[in-house]
């Protein structure tokens, strides 16, 4: 295995090859670099890790350009998207930005189309494009696919009939009075001649709007499925087929694209994953409405932050360094840059509001000869808005520094619609996915691990390192309702999921809501009752009496370790709990009372990740960067994840009871024929016994038992 975790392959893959199962199954683009840092390959994918494995094959199952490129990298990073189409937008402006030596240039050299609404004329007009010059026009894309656009609208025209006919063909057919054959086939309203009103086709034309932004775009699609539902009942399946086709090709029309905006916007997207001791943040660079770059930045809490002035404080440092000032930088942060995919266009040479103009007009120029967008002029450094996931603390003098640092106002907040929320989103989404890499290559490094042990030996003054680790924590809502706990296991700091153990809090009458401790002391209790082989599984009894059966019919009782999934495997080495002093000293009261005394306990504070451990009236402070710090806290994350999940799994089947299942007699097929017959639950308490009667299978006393069972209540 390379550091990854990912089998080796013989050849220079192996010193960045990813574990499969850390590459996502989701659509996104990737990007391969060489020993320079620079981008020599960009591709798209609509699922990353399909397309990312074929890579890794053997190099003789590979084409000679690829085996040439794959032996060139030396690092291979990606960007996840929300759709197919924005990968495919993403990748086209990226190859155009980076110019990576191993991608085919596209043969037209063209964007991709637009549907442009003219919705400053007098009579709007509707048509495909390639150019977004018109500032009075109202643009709808990119969209991927040209021939799905153009049947898209050419279904769309047959609903709304808005003209698309250029201004001379518009002219001519007003001053001849006889309109063009697009009129006569019913796709076009002729406004030119006065079948419909300016107005009338004006308010078509807001219709035809709100089916491309989506605001009644999925209704129309829903009206359409519904036909082509009726049109396979009736046996007609070429109309349906047709229909079919429609609703696919309109798909693509309505589809969000969150990589592309208007070309005025200008804006940095910071996205953020954190935890306790770390954070991972990731950026999105737009300038004039295209994302023309991204940077990663690992982020260790040296002092107990807040997200907001974490977020605060990365703004200052990331800008800092455009500005070539660090004074200003905290230290209760340690940034570290994991990725920075900036293209040529990002030159930071335009840094006052003049040399920003002039920049500005030579984009315009170059772009309005060219048509390309790589040809772009220096930018600003500094954006228009900066939009973060939460506000940061000190936004007000935030704002004013930036605002000094571009020469103009700048904006920072937070965005909570629109394509502007998606991309956060987006942004959020790859902050996650470096966060989840960041901790798996961890996981992954067999001296990061023996480290970790180490460092938690040491912490806790054990004779050798936790080569097993289980942590209980427990989960319940407010009153006791549903009250469960989880172990999980960790050998030589690794997740053992085959040997995790939920329990459901039983109590002194079965029905568990004790307290936390109380629950927590029953838990451990019945893992270690039996010694090795203790038969709870934690969620049934009948293992627990079996072993319980077992060992009085011995003399003393089997220590030995079972294999059986049913059963525990071996004592741990250190038992870990979910919280402070109160928590630690009632694990160590269950394991006394077991007679449990070579596991050590400790216990993981959240709030400040204090080390607590039994009779010591003050915790143990690891250091917030350290291995053991990371294990402990990953552990104590793992059996909170796995406790809430039984929790919820648990409250979700007590949600589904009705008051049909506490009523003796009546299982689950007296209970179909009930709701079939009366409909609901409240239908039944209206009604009275003679009408239970009328339900097959349902005789006198039944129906009297369900009639005073479900009006108990009432008597009462």
């Amino acid at each position: 295995m390379n550091k990854n975790g990912a089998p080796l392959l013989g050849d220079s893959r192996d010193l960045f090859r990813p574990k499969t199962s850390d590459i996502p199954a989701q659509p996104g683009v990737y990007k391969w670099r060489d020993g320079e840092g620079r981008v020599i390959y960009v591709g798209k994918a609509k699922n990353l890790r399909n397309r990312l494995t074929n890579y890794f094959q053997p190099l003789y199952q590979l084409h000679p350009r690829t085996q040439t490129m794959v032996l060139t990298a030396r690092s291979l990073e990606w960007t996840v998207v929300g759709t197919e189409l924005e990968s495919l937008t993403l990748e086209y402006t990226w190859i155009k930005e980076f110019d990576p030596r191993f991608n085919v240039v596209f043969r037209d050299d063209k964007t991709y189309p637009y549907l442009a609404i003219s919705s400053a004329e007098h009579v709007p007009r509707v048509w495909v494009t390639r150019s977004r010059k018109r500032r009075d026009t109202r643009y709808f894309g990119p969209y991927a696919k040209v021939w799905d656009l153009r049947h898209s609208l050419d279904r769309l025209l047959k609903t709304f009939p808005v003209r698309t006919c250029s201004q001379n063909v518009y002219h001519k057919a007003e001053v001849t009075r006889r309109p063009c054959l697009l009129a006569s086939i019913g796709k076009c309203s002729a406004p030119c001649v006065g079948r419909i009103s300016a107005a009338e086709h004006r308010k078509m034309c807001e219709q035809l709007v709100g089916v491309l932004t989506g605001r009644v775009g999925k209704s129309y699609i829903a009206q359409l499925t519904r036909e082509m539902k009726e049109a396979s009942a009736e046996l007609e399946f070429e109309k349906a087929a047709r229909l079919r086709d429609q609703i696919q090709m309109l798909s693509t029309v309505v589809e969000q694209n969150a990589v592309v905006f208007d070309s005025d916007v200008d804006a940095d997207f910071f996205g953020v994953e954190s935890d306790e001791l770390e954070a991972s943040v990731h950026a999105f660079y737009v300038r004039a409405g295209s994302i023309r770059g991204e940077r990663n930045w690992s982020v260790e809490r040296v002092e107990d932050v807040t997200d907001e002035e974490l977020i605060a404080d990365l703004i200052v440092q990331v800008y800092s360094e455009t500005a070539g000032d660090m004074s200003n930088v905290s230290q209760s942060t340690v940034v570290t840059e994991q990725r920075n995919a900036i293209g040529s266009t990002q030159t930071v040479t335009a840094t006052d509001a003049l040399a920003r103009a002039q920049a500005t007009r030579e984009r315009n120029e170059r772009q309005g000869q060219t048509g390309r967008a790589d040809l772009l002029a220096p930018i600003s450094p500094v954006p228009r808005e900066v939009i973060v996931p939460i506000e940061p603390a000190r936004r007000e003098e935030l704002e004013s520094w930036l605002s000094g640092l571009r020469g103009g106002a700048v904006n920072i907040r937070t965005a909570s619609r629109g394509g502007k929320k998606q991309l956060l989103d987006r942004a959020n989404d790859n902050a996650r996915q470096a966060m989840q890499r960041s901790k798996m290559s961890r996981i992954s490094d067999m001296g990061a691990r023996t480290t970790a042990m180490n460092d938690v030996a040491k912490a806790l003054g054990l004779e050798q390192a936790p080569l097993r680790i289980e942590c209980y924590d427990i989960s319940n809502t407010v009153g006791g309702a549903f009250q469960v706990a989880s172990m999980v296991v960790f050998e030589d700091a690794i997740a053992k999921k085959s040997e995790y153990r939920r329990f459901a809090i039983r109590g002194a009458d079965g029905q568990g809501a004790l307290d936390d401790l109380s629950a927590l002391y029953e838990t451990l209790t019945r893992r270690f009752r039996h010694g090795n082989i203790a038969g709870d599984s934690g969620e049934s009894m009948d293992n627990e009496r079996r072993a319980s059966e077992q060992d009085e019919q011995v003399e003393k009782p089997s220590v030995q370790q079972n294999v059986d999934r049913h059963h525990f495997a071996y004592k741990p080495n250190l038992v870990v709990v979910d919280g402070g002093k109160p928590q630690v000293m009632a694990a160590a009261k269950a394991l006394e009372d077991c007679g449990v005394d070579d596991v050590a306990v400790c216990g993981l504070a959240k709030r400040l990740e204090e080390v607590w451990v039994p009779d010591d009236d003050y915790p143990i402070i690891l250091k917030r960067q350290s291995e053991g710090m990371y294990l402990l806290q990953r552990v104590r994350d793992e059996s909170h994840r796995f406790a809430i999940t039984y929790h919820r799994q648990t409250r979700r089947k007590g949600a589904l009871r009705s008051a049909l299942d506490d009523i003796p007699g009546v299982g689950e097929a007296y209970q179909k024929r009930l709701l079939n017959h009366f409909g609901s639950v409240r239908a039944m308490r209206e009604a009275n016994a003679e009408d239970f009667e009328q339900v097959k299978g349902v005789g006198k006393a039944k129906a009297e038992a369900i009639y005073q069972a479900l009006h108990a209540r009432d008597g009462q």
